[in-house]
Formats: C-alpha cells, structure tokens, sequence
C-alpha cells in the first residue's frame, strides 16, 4: 500500500473521522505506518515487545521455536492469564472499578469490581484445587452469558486447569462429544439460563449425557436443580456452597506454552476440532490486538455481544477487555428480547461506548426498521465492530449512519478460531475504511493472497488467504491430533525454497488496487451461518442419524440476515413411506436435537439420488450452484448420473 489519496477521493471512503482520531492512540496514518514498518521489517522483536506489556513470573530467553508447522512462544517464560486479567490490577485505580456488568432478560441484573472479582475467581480456584482437580486437568463450562461463567473461565486459568468452554446453545450430544474429546474431570454448569423468555434447561442435558461420559469426576451447578427426576450417581455440588470466600489462592506461575483452553471449531469432517491454545503467547497476542483495534479508555463501557462458548467471547469479552481494565457489559438472553429494541436500550442505559457484534445481528436490526434504533439514545457509541463473517456493504453503511450517526468508525475485523485474535482490521483513529473490507493485516501479521503455486496474486485477482509468517495467537495443534492439524492447515502451502511453510486459513480472498482485503468466503465445506462456523459433514452426519434417511449433503445459500442459509438435500429409505411434509419438521428438530438449534437446515429438499463422482462423492459445488442461481458453470466430466443433476435442476425450477 503505497498511498491513501486515491482511497479518499472515491465514493463510499470513509476517513477517521477527526474527532475520534484527535483522542485515538494511534491517530494518524503516519504514525501507524511506523508501527507498522519497524514490526514487519523485525516481526521477533515487534512480538517480544508486545509480550514484554504483560505481568511475567519469570523472563523468556527464546522468542520464537518453530519447526513446521509447530510454534513455541517465550518458552522459558512463566505466566498466568487470572493473575494478567485482575491481580495486575488491584494496586491501581482499577481496583474498585467496575469490572463486569450484567443484565439478564427478566431484568436482574450484577455487577462486580475487579477487587469483587478477584476475590471470587481466587475462592472458587481454591475450591476446584480442594476437590483434587490439578494443573493440565480439563474443566468443561456449559452456561449462560453470566459472571459465573467467568469467574469458573479465570478460576482454571489461575489454577493450570485447562478450560474446554462449550457453547449453551448446543445440544447434549455435541456436549458429550466435546466433553469425551477433551477428557474433562468436571462440568461446570447452571440449572437453566434465559432466552426468549423461556428457560433453557442446561443441567437436563448435562444429566443426559453423564452416562456416557466415563472421565468425569464432579459436577458444580449453579441453581442447584431438583435432583428428584434424575439419576446421577455422581454428587452434584452446589456453586454457592462450594465456594470457601474466606480462602485466597495465589495465581499459579505457568509456562508460557501450558494449554490455556481447548475449543471446538467445525471441520469439514463431521468431527469438531478441539484447538489447543497456549498462555503467553495467546494473551500477547489478544492484549496487543484488542489496543490497537479498540482503542481502549479508561472510562469506556465496552460491549461485546459474542457468547463465551466461541473464540469472540474468550477474546474479546474476557482476557482482552480484563486485561486492560475495562468495564465489560454482558446480556444473558436474545438481543432482541423482551422487545425488539433490547440492545440499543441496553447501550442506552449503560452508555456502553464500543459495540463488538456480527453482521447477522446488523442485519436484522436493520430489517426492523430505523424507528426502534431512533427511539433510543445511542450518542454514547465512540466506536463499532464487526466481527464472524464479512460484512455486507448495506449492513455497513447502516451501521454506520443510524448506529453510529456518521461518527464512530467500524473495525470490521477478519480472524478465527485458529487465529486466537483478529488479524486483519483497521486501526480506527488511522485508516480509511471501505464498507466491505477487513482492510488490513494488523502489523506483526504476515497475511497475503496467493495463488495455488504459493506465490502472491495480482491485485483485485482471487486466492488463497495465507499467513506467511507464525505469530503468537496461533492455536498449536488439535487436540489428541497432531496429524489433522498438519493436513488440515500447513498441507496446501508446505515449506519450499521460496518459504518456510504458510497457514491456510481455509479462505478465499482477493487484495484490491489500494492492498485491502476483501474475503470471499470458505473455500472448504465449512459454512458461516449468523457468524458461527459450521461443519456441513456434522449436519449430514446428524441428518443420516435418522432412520428414514439413506443419504443427505448440505450446502449454503447467500442469505440476507444469516449470511448463509444451511440447505440440505437428503434421500430417503426406499422401504419406508413417509408424509415428506410431516419428515421435513422432524429432520429439522433432529438437528436441532443432535448439534443445535443454530445448525437447523433453513429448508430440506427431498430427491431421488444426489449427484456423485464415479467414485461415489457427493458433488457439493453443483448443489451450490443449484441453490444460489440454477446455473452449473463448472466441470461435470466427473458425474456419474446426469439424470440424478437435471431432476434437481427440475425440482428448482
């Protein structure tokens, strides 16, 4: 990138707009540029000095091991992420600052300080240790949006535990298999949480799948339930009973490459990836990313609206905010719910200044209408995010102009699960935005396009989105699966006399003439649907589950609330008859049953056979092409059955 003239005399530019660069801590292009420079020309050094920003029991001599594809970061380095997140600030103004502020839909509400907070998080870490839970041990957490939540989240992290946090809305099957994969000892949970109004019963499904879960010890709940009902024979210890307030355990001094946390991404296998991230280097990376992306004030009121049980929520709701000392809003319920307006009211009341969501949520609070956003005073708001997916550039214009009333800047950030925090955003006070584009790699970050032969393609020509270079945030492998995690990340862009190895982020993308990033989209068969990454080979597994089906494949529609709509094409067993109106209803609850509710198919078409290679695989890219326009560009040399392809092509039409 070599000048921004060009960008700020186009239409749909947008510079920082002054009054936010005035007060920014990176205010200017310059001045980025600068930064930016000096770490790319010495990526080592810039990443040693972001490491050095955080609390450490013991120095690192090595900054950087690396023997493709595997990472090792400040590994003579003791740290620990609870001691980074609340005891780095108890000798200072932070320490009767608000730390967690939080609402639920039924209107209760909490708040703790960082000094409440740290007393918490150190009685319930003495209480885990009092059990005989140890270092490198895995805790599972499945709640609701609640301090709870993280308080257990901080509690492992001070203790060594490794936390495996597993998403509320997921069913109990997809518990049971992230629960078994990661050889958890204990499950941390609640009786019900609040969405939509309705109760949604977590400790029922932690009771169904105990059975078969055969490494697990304990069981702490909050809201204890009524045992009556279940047989478990396992003792379930109430959270307020079990926590000793009057006991303090010390953070304990960790290497900087000790498992931090496991979480389960789809893959394009049916089974999740459990990504291993590591302390010092995840929390480097994190704190570094949320300063320059979110600009952080004192008095900021900062409001991410992700769930912990994804990347965003362990990001950027917990370790980055806490971190820095910032006061952090959190909702446990639908943003929409009890009214529609819920979070504007919740931005209003709070004066929350930063606003973190995904374009899915944009989109239907766009499709409701200005008058609700009108009705509420938003003029807190300084700065917008983007975060899940990219963001169309309707959304983004809206956003910009009723949400943040031509003012504040969107960061419209590009990372993943694998990523362990963002690495492509703009940095607010200093680079122009164009609605659509994640812009640029954060600097430390060796992103590029490339074309299948590795090298760099041509401006506005589409490719592989690759780093280039390792970076701290990265997850070290897949647990239990040293091999997948090669073959699924480092297999397309091996190391050759031209580079050491790239990461593939599964992405296709293109650089425009100004070096921005646009993202296309997966070039795999993971899908994005309301900013969650989902496996389409988890769903067809969960569909081919009930007996009345014999095959079925799922592909994605452009969809312009969801990003993409989940369509699935199944067959049915030849001997059975069946009310296909009646199974359609029943195959989509299945889902809802096996995986959860956000995996449910939006439609389910039946059909007689599905095209196939002569080798029997499921051709996925005609069924896209089916679905989204009718029009099959691609090669067909490969298919079996033609008849099989123009019945569905019949059945479009």
């Amino acid at each position: 990138m070599n000048s921004f003239s060009s960008l700020l005399q186009e239409n749909r530019v947008f510079s920082p707009h002054e009054d936010f660069s005035s007060k920014a801590n990176i205010s200017s292009f310059p001045q980025y540029d600068e930064l930016r420079n000096k770490a790319n020309s010495n990526i080592l050094n810039h990443w040693n000095e972001q490491a050095m920003n955080l609390h450490w029991f013991t120095p690192w001599d090595t900054i950087l091991n690396w023997n493709f594809p595997t990472a090792q970061w400040f590994t003579e380095g003791t740290i620990n992420a609870s001691y980074n997140c609340l005891d780095i600030h108890l000798q200072t103004a932070n320490r009767n600052k608000e730390a967690i502020v939080w609402e639920r839909e039924d209107g209760i509400t909490a708040s703790y300080t960082y000094a409440e907070l740290h007393e918490r998080v150190s009685a319930f870490a003495y209480s885990l240790q009092s059990l005989g839970i140890t270092k490198g041990e895995t805790i599972t957490i499945y709640m609701g949006m609640n301090p709870e939540a993280i308080i257990a989240m901080l509690a492992c992290a001070r203790i060594g535990v490794v936390h495996n946090v597993v998403f509320g809305g997921f069913s109990s099957d997809a518990l049971k298999d992230r629960i078994n994969d990661s050889q958890s000892v204990c499950v941390i949970t609640q009786s019900t949480t609040k969405r939509r109004g309705n109760d949604v019963a977590l400790f029922d499904a932690v009771s169904n799948v105990l059975p078969f879960c055969p490494t697990i010890r304990h069981i702490i709940c909050k809201q204890k339930p009524d045992l009556s009902t279940h047989d478990i024979t396992i003792p379930i210890i109430d959270w307020d009973e079990f926590i000793h307030h009057e006991h303090q355990l010390e953070a304990i001094p960790l290497p900087s490459e000790h498992p931090l946390f496991y979480l389960y991404t789809s893959g394009s296998t049916g089974k999740p990836k459990g990504l291993v991230h590591t302390t010092g280097g995840y929390l480097t990376h994190v704190r570094y990313s949320f300063s320059l992306v979110f600009d952080p004030k004192p008095d900021d009121m900062y409001f991410c609206t992700a769930d912990i049980g994804w990347i965003t929520g362990h990001s950027y709701v917990v370790y980055g905010p806490l971190m820095h000392g910032m006061t952090i809003l959190i909702y446990e319920g639908a943003l929409n719910h009890p009214h529609p307006g819920k979070i504007w009211e919740l931005i209003q009341h709070h004066k929350a200044s930063i606003l973190y969501t995904a374009p899915t949520a944009i989109r239907a609070f766009m499709s409701a209408g200005n008058d609700i956003p009108h009705s509420f005073d938003l003029s807190s708001l300084r700065l917008l995010g983007t975060v899940g997916e990219p963001i169309n550039p309707e959304a983004w214009m809206w956003y910009h102009t009723i949400i943040g009333n031509s003012t504040c800047p969107i960061v419209d950030t590009w990372w993943q699960t694998e990523t362990g925090g963002i690495m492509i955003s703009p940095v607010p006070g200093a680079i122009p935005t164009k609605p659509g584009t994640a812009t640029i790699p954060l600097p430390g970050i060796l992103a590029d396009v490339v074309r299948k032969d590795g090298k760099s393609a041509s401006a506005n020509e589409g490719g592989y989105l690759v780093v280039k270079h390792p970076w701290p945030g990265m997850a070290r492998t897949i647990f239990g699966d040293d091999e997948r995690y090669t073959s699924v990340y480092w297999s397309e862009f091996p190391p050759n006399s031209e580079h050491n190895g790239m990461y593939f982020t599964g992405d296709g993308a293109r650089k425009d003439d100004d070096g921005y990033f646009w993202i296309m989209g997966r070039v795999d068969d993971v899908v994005n649907v309301s900013g969650h990454r989902l496996g389409t080979a988890e769903i067809e597994s969960a569909l081919v589950s009930h007996p009345s089906i014999a095959e079925a494949a799922v592909v994605a529609k452009p969809d312009d609330i969801k990003g993409n709509a989940l369509i699935a094409f199944v067959t049915v067993m030849k001997d059975r008859s069946i009310d296909l109106d009646a199974l359609k209803n029943v195959l989509i609850n299945h889902v809802a049953k096996e995986i959860g509710s956000i995996a449910k198919p939006d439609d389910i078409r039946f059909t007689e056979s599905l095209p196939k290679t002569r080798s029997g695989k499921i051709m996925r890219r005609l069924l896209r092409e089916i679905v989204t326009g009718g029009v099959i560009s691609g090669d067909t040399t490969t298919l079996e059955d033609f008849s099989a392809l123009e019945k569905l092509r019949s059945d479009e039409d």
